[in-house]
């Protein structure tokens, strides 16, 4: 069975900041309450993921001794 791949048109840290921008987006649509935090929430773990990425990612990461 063949896998089906495909190649993705934006970077990692890109798709991740595009899903907080959603997610908050659609929390300003939604009155306070549960639903509205857990968006929020899950805005904060893709920013907090990207610069993670980022971080990882840096030429002036380097391993440890």
């Amino acid at each position: 069975m063949q896998r089906r791949r495909f190649k993705n048109t934006l970077t990692f840290s890109d798709r991740l900041a595009k899903e907080a921008k959603r997610f908050r987006q659609e929390a300003e649509s939604k009155p306070p309450g549960q639903e509205r935090d857990d968006l929020l929430r899950k805005a904060r773990q893709a920013e907090t993921a990207a610069h993670l990425d980022q971080w990882v990612s840096s030429p002036g990461l380097k391993p440890p001794e």
